[in-house]
Order: structure tokens, then sequence, then C-alpha cells
């Protein structure tokens, strides 16, 4: 290739780079916008301080770094852009030509490489000589429209960059509140004080934080507090006896767990209180149903549940659990089912009224369902609530043989007639009446009633009661039994006789009591004298004639028999316990550190007063000097009492002490008498008589 070919094609690569780079201008320059829009707003103070010292002192999300990082991007891109298209411009400037102007006759290539022969170096003279003429600017702009279009892909990325940080901001970082009074105010206090106080809540909590001068404070648990001292060095006191130290133009912190007040020494007669409020758990409420077991109609088709759930900041998780229980017997089958409830336009509320079809339950007739709501808040270490289990009871076809075999124990005997038969029977002689006579009335009133009778002592058995339903129900003066009337033969002979002495109730010790001696619990047994009440009113009118007014206690004594087959039934919600794993450090090594004996011993009584307290309170009393460690012995004692101000009080009073006020003895005396708590009560095991064959039992000597 000749000098000239080379010159002409530098000065074409030159000017065509030019017009690339006038294209691409708006491609490299747009993606700056964004990161200069967030710094701009990071300088005007929109989230708080913008250096980075200071944004990670006062707990700021983000900082100049950010949008520093962001133009640094979209300039590396720039230049990798650029980089590109002049490698392009290098390697296709040729075939762009030949495409864009025609007057080149296709021979642009010519430019580049060397011709050869005679015909080729005609052709590239002829190139040389029009080429200035055909690659005006006009046309080099028209190959770099045409070839290098608008790129919207890197402004896009900056622009959800810049605004994911913006949002990020907004979320994390509070923004900063003026303080009440004024700024010239507030700056005339601190001056004053020479201390400011910041108070940073936790991020999770939304709260904004404040700044100003020293002043009472409410604040949410685990906030960050942070003295900052201007002018000289600050000393802070805090009424649980910690100190903190400021150095000038520094600042001191802390995590507010607990209500205190503090004062600088330099001012010790102010007290400034920060109470600090708890995060509580959040709370559940179930609406709907109203009772904890709820009966449905056997025709009924829905079943509403109204929850709601609220906490006082947010709510994370929020969810309905349903266990649906099938079955009777041991033949009974647990499905379970979860659904979270919705979430509101309040972050710190969530409620669900539904109107549940049975059919989208699962639930058909002789189902029961059980359902609680569990909530978690978005604490760091979030609290978890929980609500009482509800159920919803879908009743079913009774079948006959159960109305008499209401417990699962219970086996029905071929002669014995149900509740239900007996209702039947009483009713059908009560409609009856009009036309049957007085002897078969009677005849048959008794046969119900004994009916009954032998229904009810089926039904005693299982409160221990004695039964003759399957012996003779008559039993002879002498049969083993105690009678009031003298004589008969029988087992007692009178006062000081023999057999009349009580030899278990004397020399022995009753394990449990008679009535416990079932398999059922208390709240079984108690349905059971009901039902045993009701049949023996019944049984009571039938004997006396009046099967009329034997139906009610009848009709009670079926409800009650019917609460039994429905008790058949129990829900417990399973737990299981899963021991930690057992360190591989620690297993086959025989270390017996932290091992304690199975051997039960009697525990010492527990001080009820500490000896240092005992000492400071009879010091108190007088005038005279109080001992080395009492503020420690007496901040220990107070920070026990429970009810905020009480302990408050009392940590001011300490301090009041320790300032050398003599007249505040006296009411620290009587703070430290009030955290004196009731002594418990301590079992004692009952002596053992010191026998020879107990002294052989434990192998203590011969017998």
């Amino acid at each position: 290739m000749s000098a000239a070919a080379a010159d002409h094609l530098a000065s074409v690569r030159q000017r065509m780079l030019q017009a690339l780079i006038r294209r691409r201008a708006a491609s490299w320059l747009l993606p700056l916008l964004p990161a200069i829009a967030l710094a701009a707003a990071l300088l005007a103070g929109a989230f708080g301080p913008a250096d980075s010292a200071s944004a990670a002192r006062d707990g700021r999300a983000i900082s100049l770094t950010v949008p520093l990082a962001l133009a640094a991007a979209a300039l590396l891109w720039a230049a990798a852009d650029f980089a590109l298209w002049r490698k392009r411009i290098d390697e296709q400037l040729p075939a762009w030509l030949n495409a864009a102007i025609p007057e080149l006759e296709d021979s642009s290539t010519l430019l580049v490489a060397a011709a050869g022969t005679p015909l080729g170096d005609l052709q590239r003279k002829r190139l040389l000589a029009r080429i200035d003429s055909a690659l005006d600017d006009q046309r080099l702009r028209g190959i770099a429209n045409q070839k290098a279009r608008f790129n919207a892909i890197p402004l896009a990325l900056a622009a959800l960059a810049a605004a994911s940080a913006w949002a990020y901001a907004l979320a994390h970082t509070p923004q900063r509140m003026a303080p009440a009074g004024g700024t010239q105010a507030t700056k005339a206090a601190i001056a004053k004080a020479g201390i400011s106080l910041h108070a940073i809540p936790p991020a999770y909590t939304g709260a904004k934080p404040s700044d100003g001068a020293p002043r009472d404070l409410q604040v949410p648990q685990h906030s960050k507090l942070r003295w900052c001292a201007h002018g000289a060095d600050a000393t802070i006191e805090l009424s649980d006896g910690h100190t903190l130290q400021a150095a000038q133009g520094g600042c001191a912190e802390m995590l507010a767990s607990d209500s205190v007040f503090w004062r600088s020494r330099k001012d010790g007669a102010q007290r400034y209180t920060i109470r600090v409020t708890p995060d509580q758990a959040p709370q559940v409420a179930i609406s709907a149903p109203n009772e904890s077991v709820s009966v449905l109609k056997p025709d009924a088709q829905s079943a509403q549940i109204a929850v709601s759930v609220s906490d006082d900041y947010a709510i994370v998780k929020a969810t309905l659990h349903m266990t649906l229980a099938r079955g009777s017997g041991e033949n009974i089958r647990f499905t379970d089912k979860e659904s979270p409830l919705p979430a509101s336009a309040d972050p710190r509320k969530r409620s669900w009224s539904k109107q549940w079809m049975l059919k989208e339950l699962g639930m058909e007739p002789g189902d029961e369902l059980y359902f609680f709501v569990r909530a978690s808040d978005n604490a760091p270490e979030p609290h978890i609530a929980q609500s009482p289990t509800y159920t919803l009871r879908l009743p079913g076809a009774q079948g006959e043989s159960l109305e008499s075999t209401a417990l699962p124990s219970m086996v029905k005997p071929e002669n014995l007639r149900s509740q239900r038969q007996i209702i039947i029977d009483t009713e059908q002689l009560v409609a009856d009446m009009p036309r049957i006579g007085a002897a078969e009335l009677r005849a048959r009133s008794e046969k119900i009633a004994g009916d009954q009778a032998k229904l009810r002592l089926r039904y005693g058995q299982f409160l221990g009661e004695e039964s003759s339903l399957f012996g003779e129900e008559e039993h002879s003066e002498g049969d083993g039994h105690e009678h009031g009337g003298a004589g008969g033969g029988g087992a007692t002979q009178g006062p000081g006789g023999f057999g009349t002495g009580d030899i278990a109730s004397q020399f022995g010790h009753a394990h449990d009591q008679e009535g416990n001696a079932t398999i059922f619990d208390p709240a079984t047994k108690e349905v059971l004298r009901r039902a045993l009440a009701a049949m023996w009113d019944a049984e009571k009118q039938l004997r006396a004639i009046a099967p009329k007014p034997a139906l009610p206690p009848e009709y009670k004594a079926l409800g009650a028999i019917k609460e039994l087959q429905q008790a058949e039934r129990v829900y417990l919600h399973r737990t299981a316990f899963v021991p930690p794993a057992i360190k591989e450090e620690k297993r086959m090594s025989g270390d017996m550190a932290g091992a304690a004996s199975y051997r039960r011993a009697q525990a010492a009584a527990n001080e009820l007063v500490p000896a240092d307290v005992r000492e400071l309170v009879q010091v108190l009393g007088g005038d005279g000097a109080l001992p080395a460690l009492w503020s420690k012995a007496a901040r220990e004692a107070v920070a026990r009492m429970a009810d905020e101000e009480q302990r408050l009080a009392a940590q001011a009073a300490v301090q009041d002490v320790a300032d050398g006020c003599q007249p505040c003895r006296a009411q620290l005396r009587a703070w430290l008498r009030a955290t004196v708590s009731q002594p418990v009560v301590l079992l004692q095991a009952r002596p053992q008589a010191q026998t020879r064959f107990g002294q052989a039992l434990q192998g203590k000597g011969a017998p």
C-alpha cells in the first residue's frame, strides 16, 4: 500500500471515529445522570451525612460511595464501548464505505491492501482522486447513524441501580428530625449543657431518630443512644451505676434495654429519664366462632372463621393452621392444612373473615376441625404468638349401638336397652295412658323403670359404684356387708368386738382416692355423674307411675350420653422433644464435669435477705459510715424490683445517698425493705425411723 493510500485511509478512519463519538455520546453520558442525581440528594442531606465516616457513625444506609460506584461503572462501560467501536472501524470500514457510497465502485478494499496488478493500481489512483469529494461529513454521519444506534440498556440499568439505592436508603436510614423548639434554641441548650443527645431506634421499628439537647425521651427497645460532648469532656452517670466517658468532640454510646435516668457529672442536680418501650409479641384474636368448641347444625353447609392479628411494628408472617379429624375410636385420621393470612395496607394488622364452605374444608358428617392462628413480627429475633385451639364439630348420624356404649371401654349386654329406647317406650306409654288400665300402666311403667335402673347401674360401674346388674339385686343380711342393725350373725359384733378396727387406715396409708381409681378424667366423671343423676330422677318418676314427668330427666340423660360420645375423640397437638447432639469432643471422654448425683437430698434454704443488704439497712437507720461496697449491694437489690417507676425512684435514692444526702437515707432504707420478698414454702422430708431392718436394707448393719 502506497503512502498516499495510507494517509487517506488514516484520515477517513479518524473522521469516521469522530462521527461515531458524536453518535454514541448520548449513550455514554446519560447513564451518569442517575448517579449524579443520587449524589446531589446525598449532598443535600436527604439521607443524613454524606461522608462515609458520618454515615457509618450515625447508622446511615448509604453514603457518597454508592453514587461514585455507579458513575465509575458507567464510565467503565463507556470506555469499553469506545474501544469496541474503534476496533470495528479498523476491521469493517471498507465494507461500510462500499455499502454506503456507490461512487467508490466497491473498491474501498484497495485502500487497505495492495492491488498487485496494473489494473488494480489504476483503480486505486481513480479512487484516491474522487474519495475526498465522495466522503463528506454528511455521508459519514449517515454511516454512523446507520451502524451505531442509541443504546438504552446502560441508561435503564443505571436508573434501576440508583432507584434501588434510593429506596434502600429511604427504608433503612431514618430521616433526621429537626429538634422541637427551633434550631437556635436547641443550639443554645446544647451549648449550655455541653452535651447533645442522639437516639437512633432500630431500623425495623420505622421510628425516626431524635437529636437535640439533653431531655426526657421515650424510645423503642434496643435503640442506640449517643451522648456527644461539646467544648469539654463529659461524664454520663446512669441510674444503674454505669458511667460513660465522652471526650471533647467525641461520643459515648449504649443500647437501651431498660428504662434508666441519667445525669451529667457537670450538672448533677438535673436528671433526665429515658423510658424504653418493649417490643411486644403479636396479639392474636379469634372473633368467630365465639366458643372454643362449636357444634354445627347437622344440615350446615358453611362455617365462619374470623381472625385478626396486630403488632406494634409489623407482622411478617401469620398463618391459619387447620387439622381435620375423621373417624372414631382408634381409627382416627388427621389431615393438616396451613393457609397464610392476607396482608393489609397497614403492616401492623392482618385480619381475615371468611365464610368457609364445609366442602372446601373437606368436612363430612362426624368430622371435627381444629384450628389456631400463629403469627410472628419483624424483630431480629421474632416474637411468635399462637392462639388457643378452636374446634368446629359437624354431628354425624349416630348408630343405635352407640347410644348405650358412649364410652369406648363399654360393652353392651344383650338385654340392656339404650337411653333412646327408654325414651321411646316412655313416650309411647304417655300416649297410651288414656286407653289402658291402671294395672297395665303400673306394669309398663315399672318395666321401663327397671330398664332405666339397669342402664344407670351400668354407667355407675365407671364411677366405682356397686352393680347388681349381672347378679341378684337382693342380698341377705349376712352376706358380708355391714348393717346398722344389731345381730344378724354378720361380721360385726358391736363396739370393741372382733372386726371393728380399721387396720388398714391405722397402720397404712392410701396411695390414691377411691373416686379417682378409674380410667377417666375429672371432666368425663362430671358428665357421668350428671347422666346418673338424671337417670335416677327418671327412675323415681317411673316408679311413682308418673311417666310424663320422667321424660325431661330422660332427655337430660340422653344429652349427657351424647356428650360422652363426643368426648371419645380428643385432639392433642403433637409435640416432640429433640435433644441436642452431643459434642464430638465430649463423647467417650469420661469427663464428669457438671455431672450431678442421682440421689435426692434436702436442699438448703435460700437466704431471704442477703447479708450485705441486711447490714446496709441497719446502717442506714443511723448516721454512721456506710459499708465499702454499699452502692453495689443497693443497686443489685433495687434491680430486682418489678415495677419500673419504683425501680427508678429507688435508683434515684441510691444516687442521692451517694451524693451525701442524709435525709435520703430513710427513703433508701424503705426501698431496700420493699425489695424483701415473701419466703417460699420449703417441703421438708418426713423423718425416717432408724430401725434395724432399715439399717440392714441400707447396708449399715445386720438385721
